[in-house]
């Protein structure tokens, strides 16, 4: 493709894993690529760059949420930089793996990890509120775009201007239905891919409780994530021509 650089980052998996540095070297070994692991903050650092980026100034104050596969990224401010930002082991595919082994999962572990996530969640919410209410409450993440889309989102194919959005009221009626489908069902509703369809539940509920808590109606979904902000942020540091 005529690449010149590349920007290979790696995030929770390979950070919280026993053997990272066997794998970090394994990689660099057999293919010359010296992985740079993005700590917790740094991904929400990087993420609400891009979406400050895509929404621009006028925004105001952004919260921003992301669901990734081993964690869930927070992050409140006015700047590109932001003023607080957690990042919490609520990742749905971690969830799923340990919380979630049925197919339907049973009724008493939807339950349990339902509670678990919005314990996790409610230590942080705090340390946002005092900040003040958010002007633009923003998600990223295939996770929060697949939601948006059973919801009734616009299709990825009408475009990334589009303006998509997920509401609350549309989430909780949808959870209860994820719960009771087999991963082979989930994958048959729209906008939803066959290797994501398993580890859907636990990110609707990691959203619905994130949403609950923090008090957010109806949020907007940004194009633009991680990818994006690391991106960005080498851009920036590029010396002028």
């Amino acid at each position: 493709k005529g690449v010149e650089e590349l920007l290979p980052f790696a995030t929770s998996a390979v950070r919280e894993a026993g053997n990272a540095d066997e794998v970090l070297a394994r990689v660099k070994t057999e293919t010359g690529v010296e992985l740079q692991v993005l700590s917790g903050a740094e991904e929400a650092r990087l993420t609400f760059l891009a979406v400050r980026r895509w929404f621009g100034w006028s925004a105001g104050k952004l919260l921003v949420l992301d669901i990734g596969g081993g964690s869930l990224e927070i992050a409140y401010g006015m700047d590109e930089e932001p003023d607080t930002a957690v990042s919490l082991p609520l990742g749905a595919g971690r969830l799923t793996a340990a919380w979630l082994p049925g197919d339907p999962p049973a009724p008493d572990d939807v339950r349990a990890l339902r509670r678990h996530v919005r314990a996790q969640i409610a230590r942080t919410v705090g340390e946002f509120s005092r900040f003040g209410a958010p002007d633009h409450v923003v998600a990223t993440s295939k996770t929060f775009k697949q939601l948006a889309r059973i919801a009734g989102a616009a299709r990825s194919a009408e475009g990334l201007y589009v303006q998509r959005e997920l509401k609350r009221a549309s989430l909780e009626s949808w959870v209860p239905r994820l719960a009771a489908m087999t991963v082979d069902e989930r994958a048959e509703l729209p906008g939803v891919s066959e290797g994501r369809a398993g580890q859907l539940l636990a990110g609707a509920l990691v959203a619905e409780g994130a949403m609950d808590l923090f008090r957010v109606e109806t949020l907007e979904v940004c194009p633009w994530a991680l990818r994006e902000g690391v991106i960005l942020r080498r851009l920036d540091h590029m010396p002028g021509e």
